[in-house]
């Protein structure tokens, strides 16, 4: 019989906490969320008090008899769940369903699982923090309010299977208003002027015009002089300056730096996070404050002597910027600072490492550097030229951060030294509007914006990724001619250059879903978009688990308004809510065409939905959009399918573009033609494409049977099929070799193919 068991909600983290505690106690895990609100109309009881009706989850039922097994033969019971809402919350759930009795179960917490901070747990145990955990019942409320009363509306008047989210859906609009930036920004030209300079010992200096010009004839005019001045060193300014470290890491920031050093997803941050932390490698990783504990702090100290010089130590405190920073109480930071490598996998090892990094600069000397501008000034015109560096004098913190480029420098240079020059360039440059989000900056927007918890970021942006209203892709820009003006060897020399402009790689574009869907949600249903209402949600629930408002009061402030707005959508015409726009009449017939958003995106519509004939659909013509798509455009895309022409088999080959875009059929055969055009493929083109789909297919099929029953080459490996049923091969069994008897047998051995249904769900 154990005196003592300690709940976990994560299997890794008992196995972590188990090597640290006697065989007094045994840890077990709850494997998390033990119960939750059921998928269903009703879970939130908006007439009594919105009391949430729980529902033990059906996979963990095995997990509650076991721990109710345990706490039968223990004297004392621990719940020692993550110290944050949803941490608050198990440790709740856990005391109803096993009978505990929250106000005098002991309740332990610690930010890093050590030796040290299981000791001091222990001895200092806390009963289950109410106001937490009614502040997390308050966000779960919002969050099931919103999504089950508002994507109903949506279903019925855009798209069935839609959804919406208090946060998710402000989320979206952030980036849906950025690409409507883009799109209105009109591209301005200016021309930046360099000159590359010689030194007397032949060193070169690369130097550029302290002004833009604006039109070629001005460049022309400024490279003209050039080519008659003669160059010196006008000016040389010395500027000492410092950088500083930047603070220790917390959620959102951890996240945004893992993403600009070493390409991870804020997912895939929290998740490799996760498992440092449950193997006692790294403090909590959901936290909003920059505290460093004393304990850390002397510890670096020491290390930082001892590893690099009292001359790189520097003791440092932060403040956390932001006022409701209370998730937890230490910045993200190794528990031993003295092992600078650790980690499962690459992966790991990488955020480890960065983790390491960003503490230990924390409590260093700030980097010296002298930043120098050198101006150069030919004698036939005023324009001054400037070559700039910097050069660090002390690295400080930057000997264990590093820099992220290197050092700019120059050539040993004095006021009034000649120059020679080499050659001039003008290059014209069309200016971009403001940049897309990547998932970092959106991270660090949401958070500058107070909207959500950097604990919740991660799955926000995978949310509306996975749900379609936004994908992460790249942009391959439109061909543009720029301007070239150079001067060498005495002569200037005018020349036209193509470039890819407003190209753009890995950043988040709104899709068309997600456009239609933010503006319906902003025209009627404003209070939930706005961005203010929003972070004032995110205010009153930290006010809350600070015991300073009702749960309830807020809930009823917020339902009242927001369900009269579900209630007054009934009366939005669907037409409004799908953007549906009258382009113009077809010619033939008088027939009526409509732009609007449909059940796969945006498309064409010829004809009323009550007309007889039942109106006809065509896709958008590339590059167009509702708001734009003209009558003459709309009319081409009637025309397809087009025939293209036939195969030497004598089989017409079709062109369109379906739900996943341009495609060509030939017979039952579909075959992608991303990124041509349908209206312009040729014949050529259209062979070359069905006999390269021809030899992937062959390469497919292993054998044919003739009566469906096949053995293919699929994702996975080999499989046998008959359109209904798959079975696996078995490993032994060389599938060239497999008979029509032996597939019949495995087919009828394999498991029924699973089917998924999507429960429907009914409006509040």
């Amino acid at each position: 019989m154990s005196k003592n068991l300690v709940i976990v909600e994560s299997p890794a983290k008992a196995k972590t906490i188990e090597k640290y505690l006697g065989s007094d106690f045994v840890v077990k895990s709850s494997m998390g969320h033990i119960r939750s609100l059921p998928s269903k109309n009703g879970s939130i009881d908006v007439k009594n008090k919105f009391e949430p009706i729980f529902e033990i989850n059906p996979d963990k039922k095995k997990t509650i008899a076991e721990l109710k097994k345990q706490a039968k033969t223990a004297d004392t019971i621990w719940l020692a769940s993550d110290e944050d809402r949803e941490g608050e919350a198990i440790a709740w759930h856990l005391a109803e369903v096993l009978k505990l009795d929250p106000k005098t179960t002991k309740r332990i917490v610690f930010h890093e699982i050590t030796k040290s901070a299981l000791d001091h747990a222990i001895k200092n145990p806390r009963t289950i923090d109410l106001p937490l955990v009614e502040a997390q019942q308050a966000r779960q409320a919002l969050d099931y309010l919103v999504g089950f009363e508002l994507s109903p509306v949506l279903w019925r008047k855009v798209r069935p299977q839609l959804s919406a989210g208090r946060v998710q859906s402000v989320a979206v609009r952030l980036v849906v208003e950025r690409e409507r930036e883009i799109e209105k920004h009109d591209a301005e030209s200016s021309y930046k002027v360099t000159a590359e300079l010689k030194l007397k010992d032949g060193t070169e200096l690369l130097a550029e015009a302290s002004k833009k010009y604006q039109d070629a004839t001005s460049v022309l005019k400024i490279l003209e002089a050039f080519n008659e001045s003669e160059f010196s060193v006008s000016d040389i300014s010395r500027k000492p300056s410092i950088r500083n470290p930047s603070a220790p890491f917390i959620t959102s920031t951890l996240q945004q730096e893992a993403s600009n050093k070493i390409g991870f997803s804020p997912r895939t941050t929290m998740q490799l996070a996760q498992k440092l932390y449950e193997a006692g490698l790294i403090t909590y990783m959901r936290t909003d404050s920059v505290a460093l504990s004393k304990v850390a702090t002397d510890a670096m100290s020491e290390y930082i002597i001892k590893r690099y010089g009292q001359d790189y130590y520097q003791f440092r405190t932060f403040k956390s910027k932001s006022a409701g920073a209370q998730e937890a109480h230490e910045a993200i930071r190794p528990t031993n600072i003295k092992v600078e490598e650790a980690g499962a996998d690459a992966q790991q090892s990488k955020l480890y490492s960065l983790i390491w990094r960003r503490t230990i600069s924390t409590q260093m000397q700030p980097a010296k550097l002298e930043k120098t501008t050198i101006s150069v000034t030919a004698s036939k015109t005023k324009e001054v030229l400037e070559a700039k560096g910097e050069v660090v004098i002390f690295d400080g913190y930057l000997k264990a951060y590093g820099r992220s480029k290197d050092d700019s420098l120059l050539p040993p240079l004095e006021a009034g030294d000649p120059l020679t020059l080499v050659s001039a360039d003008g290059l014209e440059n069309l200016s971009r509007g403001p940049a897309r989000y990547t998932e970092a900056s959106l991270v660090r927007k949401l958070e500058e914006m107070g909207i959500g918890r950097p604990s919740t970021y991660a799955s926000t942006i995978s949310t509306v990724q996975t749900r379609g209203y936004v994908e992460r892709s790249d942009l391959e820009g439109q061909e543009r001619n720029i301007q070239r003006i150079t001067l060498k060897n005495g002569k200037v020399l005018q020349t036209e250059e193509k470039i890819a402009y407003g190209k753009d790689s890995n950043k988040l574009f709104p899709t068309d879903t997600g456009k239609v869907v933010t503006d319906f949600l902003v025209k009627h249903f404003s209070e939930v978009m706005d961005y203010d209402f929003t972070k004032t949600v995110e205010q009153d629930l930290d006010e809350i688990a600070e015991n300073k408002k009702n749960r309830v009061e807020v809930l009823e402030k917020f339902y009242g308004p927001f369900h009269k707005l579900v209630e007054a959508s009934a009366d939005i015409s669907r037409a409004e809510a799908t953007q549906t726009r009258h382009i113009g009449d077809d010619p033939k017939g008088k027939v009526p065409i409509f732009a609007r958003f449909g059940r796969y995106g945006p498309m064409l519509q010829r004809g009323e939905q009550s007309d007889d004939p039942k109106p006809t659909f065509a896709p958008l013509p590339t590059g167009t959009k509702i708001e734009t798509v003209t009558l003459e455009e709309a009319l081409e895309m009637f025309k397809l399918p087009r025939l293209v022409g036939e195969t030497k088999e004598g089989l017409p080959i079709k062109a369109n573009i379906g739900r996943f875009g341009p495609y060509i059929q030939i017979d039952k055969l579909f075959v992608s033609i991303k990124p041509l055009d349908p209206m312009k493929i040729t014949l050529e083109e259209s062979l070359d494409l069905y006999a390269e789909k021809l030899k992937k297919e062959a390469e497919k099929n292993i054998n044919d049977f003739g009566d469906g029953v096949k053995v293919l080459n699929g994702q996975y490996g080999p499989y046998i099929t008959d359109g209904k049923k798959n079975a696996k091969i078995p490993k032994d069994v060389e599938p060239k070799d497999i008979t029509h008897e032996q597939a019949i047998k495995l087919l009828k051995e394999a498991p029924d193919k699973k089917r998924f249904t999507r429960r429907k769900k009914k409006a509040a």
